[in-house]
């Protein structure tokens, strides 16, 4: 009997049977068909994904800043956050760090310049979703980033916050401006002390000077830094402060002038036309020519340049000065016992002021807290003399007309903190063959001069003195320095015309701020330095 339903076992051209063909077809139709059904399933999980994100008007990168509006909604500083508690508040702040617990919380540690406070992003139904945790999450270090929330007291203070006893909790985060690239370190790494990478069982990355110098815009982030330079401004203000108050008027010198103000050897010469110009080493010249001018009490802040290669740390090639120029009543100590005033303010202005900022730098700089003396004993005066023989009492070969060299200046400065107990003094009448040609000459013994320099923490931050008004001595002391009058023909001419007796000095403001807070290297005072191996950036 004939088979109902035979099998055509017949051989196809590629080698198949009919019925092995139909079998692949129906394979074939089955994975196209689940495929369309993995498609749509996606397709719907990522419909069903954005109906679940109900945060997503509460977060994202923000358009470009164009100035398109201005609803002026009101921003709030990190800094007043500790008495705002329960308020809600509105913060644009660098992102530092992230910390995500899980997929439902994250940490952000928020800073605004010498001033962090830690934010709480936390899921919460229908207000903060997974989805907003996540980018969150996400976000670069060093992003700048617009939040809103609510300040809630901490039950215990918060580790890595300078604001420590409230933390804000996020409704709302929004990227302003993100980070194209990689940072060339962490900012907790570049404010991380030296003794606690020493001290750490564990390894620690340590962010040397170069680098941060090479990298100064990231590093002039850190809350160290941007105290320092708080500071520095600090210094700038109360130096003004003081002088106006003196009757004092700031002026403004060229820094292009036509002879060395000092000596050749370390003048900065540049083209100038058809012949040569040099930058100025200090505004002496024309600080006394206002003198000449009857300007009578006159101050200067500008850059100072010296050609000087020196790569220590505590020379520039550029730096800022602070100089000032009075005229005399009766005797030099009139403006040497002005400038002990002005430093005394400076100093208790800064203490009184700017604590904060102070215990900031003192985080990775722990410095012993600079002491001067108050009272009637004043500050401390030495003559040169006496601070020479100091040192010579203390095994120190030096001669009783020799400068002071960089070692020897700190050694003083250690042996007067041990016997006086301060870390500012000045010292008097220092050797005439060290001084420059304008310094005036004692009146009794032709080897000293009417000069003085001050020091902090056993360096040198003011030099100053008498200047000699009477031409024909200053063109003669000119030529003893290898110095030609006639290239300075204008600057002898302003005392021809007659001048007051008149004295001053300069102060070296990065000088300052290092010695103050004991940053150990001048580069770290300057926003940008330069010195002989650098000029970038």
């Amino acid at each position: 009997m004939a088979d109902p339903n035979p099998v055509d076992n017949s051989e196809q051209p590629n080698g198949l049977s009919k019925s092995e063909l139909k079998k692949r077809a129906k394979a074939a139709e089955k994975e196209k068909k689940a495929a369309e059904r993995a498609v749509k399933q996606a397709e719907l999980a990522q419909q069903q994904a954005a109906a679940e994100d109900f945060a997503k008007g509460f977060y994202g990168a923000l358009p470009l800043n164009q100035s398109q509006s201005r609803p002026r909604r009101e921003r709030s500083q990190i800094s007043t956050l500790s008495s705002r508690d329960g308020e809600t508040v509105l913060i644009r702040a660098r992102l530092q760090t992230s910390r995500a617990q899980g997929n439902k919380l994250v940490f952000l540690n928020l800073r605004q310049r010498t001033h962090s406070v830690q934010a709480v992003l936390a899921v919460k139904a229908e207000k903060i979703s997974k989805q907003m945790v996540k980018w969150a999450s996400s976000l670069a270090d060093e992003s700048i980033v617009l939040v809103e929330g609510v300040i809630q007291q901490s039950p215990i203070p918060i580790q890595g916050a300078s604001v420590s006893d409230v933390e804000l909790h996020v409704q709302q985060l929004h990227l302003v401006a993100g980070i194209d690239g990689r940072l060339p370190f962490s900012l907790d790494d570049a404010s991380r002390p030296d003794v606690e990478i020493e001290q750490s069982e564990t390894q620690l990355n340590r962010v040397l000077l170069d680098t941060r110098l090479n990298n100064r815009v990231v590093d002039l982030r850190t809350q160290t830094n941007q105290a320092v330079f708080k500071l520095q401004a600090a210094i700038g203000d109360l130096f003004r402060d003081y002088l106006s108050i003196n009757g004092f008027i700031e002026i403004h010198s060229p820094k292009l002038q036509g002879a060395a103000t000092e000596s050749g050897a370390s003048v900065f010469k540049v083209s100038y036309f058809k012949g040569t110009a040099y930058l100025a080493q200090s505004p002496q010249l024309a600080k006394q020519m206002a003198i000449a001018a009857d300007f009578e009490r006159v101050y200067e802040i500008g850059p100072v340049f010296r050609a000087e290669d020196s790569n220590t740390h505590r020379h520039l090639t550029e730096f800022i000065g602070l100089d000032l120029e009075m005229t005399i009543e009766e005797h030099y100590h009139e403006v040497m016992e002005l400038l002990d005033g002005l430093f005394l303010s400076i100093f208790r202005g800064l203490k009184e002021k700017y604590q904060h900022e102070i215990e900031t730098v003192g985080r990775q700089f722990p410095a012993d807290e600079f002491k001067w003396r108050e009272g009637p004993e004043g500050t401390l005066r030495l003559t040169h003399r006496e601070a020479v023989q100091m040192l010579v009492d203390d095994g120190v070969e030096i001669g009783p007309t020799e400068d002071m060299n960089t070692e020897n200046e700190r050694r003083l400065g250690r042996l007067i903190k041990a016997k006086y107990d301060t870390d500012y003094f000045i010292i008097d009448k220092f050797p005439m063959e060290i001084r420059p040609f304008y310094t005036m000459p004692d009146p009794e013994d032709p080897t000293v001069s009417n000069s003085y320099d001050f020091f902090m923490r056993g360096e040198e931050i003011l030099s100053g003195a008498q200047r000699i008004h009477e031409p024909k001595l200053l063109a003669e002391k000119m030529r003893s320095k290898g110095v030609d009058p006639e290239s300075m023909k204008g600057y002898i001419d302003a005392f021809r015309m007659g001048c007051a007796p008149h004295g001053g000095g300069g102060i070296g403001l990065e000088r300052v701020v290092m010695l103050f807070l004991k940053l150990n290297n001048i580069r770290r005072a300057s926003l940008f330095p330069r010195d002989p191996k650098r000029l970038e950036p």
